[in-house]
């Protein structure tokens, strides 16, 4: 029986390039020239953080963070951003969870979809992943369209097409 698994999977290798990039578009700006303006990412605990002397700043190097993320090819969905906070020495850092996984309420948001839509196929949660199945190739594809307009706010892909 054909079946596909929906997930999403943040690429830690692009991301860790996108960061890299947006390093260099910093040091290359006249206006960060003796500015602190750091990007770090735990990849363990799925974070990311911005630190730069002020707001300006941090919306600056969070914009030139979003450019070189886009042009890697990740989705903006896949960065969830908190509101920005003082830190000790003064600065201001702005925290970001990188959505990795699809969570239990996202994943019967989806099921629901797909059950509402009648096709005729079956949606199953697997942990953080989604199985759908049916007995049709065309009523997979149709469930991929539904899935991709319907608006979860994390980024879908699509795995392990099964004929």
């Amino acid at each position: 029986m054909p079946s596909f698994d929906v997930v999403s999977r943040a690429n830690f290798a692009e991301l860790d390039n996108a960061i890299n990039n947006a390093k260099k578009a910093v040091a290359a700006r006249f206006d960060f020239r003796g500015a602190t303006a750091e990007i770090t990412v735990d990849a363990k605990e799925k974070k990311l953080k911005l630190v730069a002397d002020d707001g300006t700043k941090l919306k600056g190097l969070r914009e030139m963070f979003e450019t070189a993320a886009q042009r890697r090819g990740i989705p903006l969905k896949t960065f969830a951003w908190t509101e920005s906070e003082p830190t000790l020495a003064g600065k201001l850092k702005w925290e970001c969870k990188i959505q990795d996984g699809l969570e239990q309420e996202k994943s019967k948001a989806l099921v629901k979809a797909i059950k509402d839509s009648k096709l005729k196929v079956q949606a199953s949660i697997q942990g953080d992943e989604l199985r759908v199945t049916g007995k049709q190739i065309d009523d997979l594809q149709a469930t991929m369209r539904l899935l991709d307009a319907s608006d979860v706010g994390v980024p879908l892909q699509y795995v392990n097409l099964k004929k």
